[in-house]
């Protein structure tokens, strides 16, 4: 049995603040998770969710760089936008043009990066498996994709299924990847076609990027559905790998229906929980933060939602 997570510190006039932006962000598990990182490490730091509308983006963030903010976590609509507001970039931020971190720079302003990438691979690589030279399927084309492809790019795959609804974004997705994943190949996704089954059946991995599965306070069926239907669910062999980047239900209709046919599963919940140690890691300087206390937070906090 773990032990109890540390109460966060009071808050104090020294007490420093790191936060998420996002609209919304009521919902985010990042703050819990955070805050018992900060009361682990000790430091007079205090994370919080930090609702900010598209038209007042750049407003706020360098209203926050004015008032000293230890770093900022980006997510959902902001991630692209913000990148034109940083002072600079690191490499991968700016090849997926998409930031999910925000730290000080030295000489003022911001530095994006991405660690969505490191918290995708994060579990992937725990046991030891080599993905080099594998073959992946990856469902959706929207911003959390380029994020998985480029992941894949860098475990070493070598080729990359994306399939999607529509033609248009999956060849403007192929082109803006093409420098860098040349083994990216789109494939239109609808129910009147049957491409998909065959392209599962030679699957090592399949991940699921779209929003299908994710529960919502809104449709109370949104949590029964399933991006893969019957016969495509049939077509996965026992040996593949299914990721579901969503973990709110646990498991996902995705994943209780290929663990039943004998695949292995991931939900999203490690990826959150690792792309934020390594943004915790990048603002506070730290080389080892607690990620098990991380973890265990945001399980709680699920827990006491469900």
């Amino acid at each position: 049995m773990s032990s109890a997570i540390p109460s966060p510190s009071p808050i104090r006039g020294s007490t420093a603040f790191a936060g998420v932006l996002g609209d919304p962000v009521r919902h985010s598990l990042s703050p819990v998770m955070h805050n018992a990182a900060l009361a682990s490490l000790d430091l007079d730091w205090v994370y919080l969710a930090l609702p900010v509308a598209a038209d007042r983006l750049a407003t706020v963030v360098q209203a926050l760089e004015a008032m000293g903010c230890r770093g900022l976590s980006v997510t959902i609509p902001h991630k692209q936008a913000v990148a034109a507001l940083c002072r600079e970039l690191s490499p991968l931020a700016e090849r997926l043009g998409a930031v999910n971190t925000l730290v000080p720079h030295p000489q003022g302003g911001w530095f994006g990066t991405n660690t969505d990438v490191e918290g995708f691979c994060a579990p992937l690589l725990e046991d030891g498996t080599d993905w080099q030279g594998r073959r992946a399927v990856v469902l959706g084309s929207g911003g959390s994709a380029r994020a998985v492809a480029a992941a894949l790019v860098e475990l070493g795959f070598a080729d990359i299924q994306l399939a999607g609804r529509r033609a248009a974004a999956l060849e403007a997705f192929r082109q803006d990847c093409a420098a860098w994943a040349p083994q990216l190949r789109p494939l239109v996704w609808t129910a009147e076609t049957d491409g998909l089954a065959a392209e599962l059946a030679t699957a090592d991995l399949v991940v699921n990027t779209t929003p299908l599965g994710m529960a919502s306070a809104s449709d109370s069926g949104a949590a029964s559905r399933c991006p893969l239907s019957e016969h495509e669910l049939d077509a996965l062999p026992p040996s593949c790998w299914v990721y579901d980047v969503i973990y709110t239900p646990r498991p996902t209709e995705l994943l209780r229906r290929s663990s039943q046919r004998g695949c292995r599963s991931l939900d999203g919940l490690e990826m959150l929980v690792q792309q934020g140690a390594a943004a915790l890691r990048l603002w506070s300087g730290r080389t080892e933060v607690p990620v098990g206390r991380m973890r265990e937070a945001a399980l709680a906090a699920l827990e006491r939602c469900g």
